[in-house]
């Protein structure tokens, strides 16, 4: 009798969708998708092929053909379902989530619902992509234009919001009228799936939303591809100037959202409980792992004395796997991602800035294994320290002093970024000047993350920012559209010949 042979049971695999079908891959280039704060491995994403890159892209070209014809208020009524259907399943999303990317259940829920806003600013897409006529520009003349979808557009998605940053692409480019290939991160994808999934079941048509996994040679095979017109990107700024820069020189229209270092002001006159609260919120939810997360605090003359309260404040805070009751801060996305946010704050102590809360290897009872770094923050921050002029992208906070409110903005527009800024002030007059005088994209009033809602769009600047329209909002429909002009003139038996006019002018 034979000895029973085991088999080691392999995580499910993550398809891509072409076409209409969820396929599987027919790559060698698998990698795992592992949940942050167990190590579990929950599935296995292939790096597509060249070939099944070229098929999605073929079927969005296929696709377009019909989908460009499409009535405006059929595809409004898809994103109507869409929203609907993500919202009937917010749950198991915000689940999905949480398990492989480690931000809590409530953050999760947050990620998707600012997604769900986009989508239901696409239902209005009727009202959004409306031209403009003028009548008798000449005699019996007409000029007008009419906005109309590009062909097959491409997304690159980052990997701290799995939900939202992909709800941002897709869902305009579609309801515009273009058909679209999705390269979510190949490290969480599986939420952004089950929302591809859900845009299926709301009726969106086969080929006109594909998705294929991969790395960077996925992302040079979307900048290179002839049939692609547009891309959409939102990463780091090394990834994101490379894609701004590979796509453009192959004519392709391109919008980056790149890397930040988001500073803040305290002014002493502010609320001190509420900019406490709002500065540890911002700081350390999600980890860090925003692009909006104020990573920097520029404390003003008095407000400097608020250290002691702002440490003990960040010391209340919960750090565990978020499907814990009461999490505040979840585990960093990866090992390699714990490993580079531990160098930099060893960086930032070498570097000669004051460790006022070391987040290190914090005790997390369950979760031995987990990628956890708890809230940590330095005072005496100043440019030129690594703990400054890297992003982060962790639960750390630099805080520096500045004198006066004049100094303080002096010091955000010195930096490179220009993606985000907030002040903290009771002063209105304080506010305006900041608001006048920053040289920054997206500017919060006692609002510590002012990423707009989806009737404006997001506006970011500077390095931040590659590419002049947002990737929401109204912006983006002149991004997803190209604007035709019509001049048009129309005889009747009655006109008047005026002979052969060779001159430049209407007559």
């Amino acid at each position: 009798m034979n000895a029973p042979t085991s088999t080691a049971v392999l995580a499910p695999t993550v398809k891509l969708l072409i076409g209409g079908q969820f396929v599987e891959s027919k790559t060698t280039q698998w990698r795992n998708v592992v949940n942050p704060a167990t190590q579990e491995v929950l599935a296995r994403v292939p790096f597509a092929t060249p070939e099944e890159i070229n098929a999605a892209v073929a079927s969005g070209k296929e696709a377009f053909k019909t989908w460009k014809k499409t009535p405006i208020g059929t595809r409004a009524r898809i994103f109507l379902k869409l929203q609907q259907l993500i919202r009937e399943n917010m749950g198991e999303l915000a689940a999905l989530l949480t398990a492989e990317q480690g931000k809590t259940l409530p953050d999760a829920e947050g990620d998707v619902f600012r997604g769900l806003e986009v989508v239901e600013h696409a239902a209005g897409i009727g009202n959004l992509q409306l031209g403009e006529l003028a009548n008798n520009v000449a005699n019996g003349v007409d000029t007008y234009t009419v906005m109309q979808p590009l062909g097959v557009c491409a997304g690159i998605t980052p990997f701290n919001f799995p939900a939202m940053i992909p709800l941002w692409m897709f869902p305009m480019a579609i309801a515009t009228g273009n058909t679209f290939v999705l390269k979510p991160s190949e490290q969480d994808p599986m939420v952004t799936m089950r929302l591809c999934e859900l845009a299926l079941e709301a009726g969106i048509p086969p080929g006109v939303l594909n998705v294929v996994h991969g790395g960077e040679d996925a992302v040079n095979a979307i900048c290179d591809h002839p049939d692609i017109k547009a891309i959409s990107f939102v990463g780091s700024t090394k990834v994101g100037t490379h894609v701004y820069n590979r796509a453009s020189l192959n004519g392709k229209r391109v919008q980056c959202m790149m890397g930040a270092k988001n500073h803040a002001i305290v002014v002493p006159d502010a609320n001190k409980e509420q900019t406490l609260n709002a500065l540890a919120g911002a700081a350390f939810g999600a980890a860090g792992q925003r692009c909006m997360a104020l990573s920097v605090v520029i404390l003003v003359g008095e407000s400097q004395k608020w250290i002691p309260e702002l440490v003990d404040k960040a010391k209340t805070l919960k750090v565990s796997g978020g499907t814990e009751k009461g999490t505040d801060v979840g585990p960093v996305i990866s090992c390699a991602a714990r490993d580079r946010v531990v160098g930099l704050i060893e960086r930032g102590i070498a570097d000669g800035a004051t460790l006022e809360l070391d987040g290190r290897n914090p005790s997390v009872p369950g979760y031995e294994k987990g990628n956890f770094v708890g809230p940590t923050i330095f005072s005496g921050v100043k440019p030129g320290m690594s703990i400054y002029d890297q992003e982060i992208f962790g639960p750390v906070l630099c805080l520096a002093a500045a004198d006066t409110l004049d100094d303080a903005i002096e010091f955000i527009n010195a930096n490179p970024n220009g993606n985000g800024t907030a002040i903290f002030t009771q002063s209105g007059a304080a506010a305006r000047k900041f608001q006048e005088e920053i040289d920054v994209g997206q500017v919060g009033i006692n609002v510590p993350i002012p990423v707009p809602v989806p009737i404006f769009s997001f506006t970011g600047s500077r390095a931040s920012k590659l590419g002049d329209l947002g990737p929401y909002g109204k912006q983006v429909v002149m991004f997803y559209t190209q604007t035709k002009t019509v001049t048009a003139r129309w005889f009747d038996d009655s006109t008047v010949s005026q002979g052969v006019n060779t001159t430049i002018s209407l007559k």
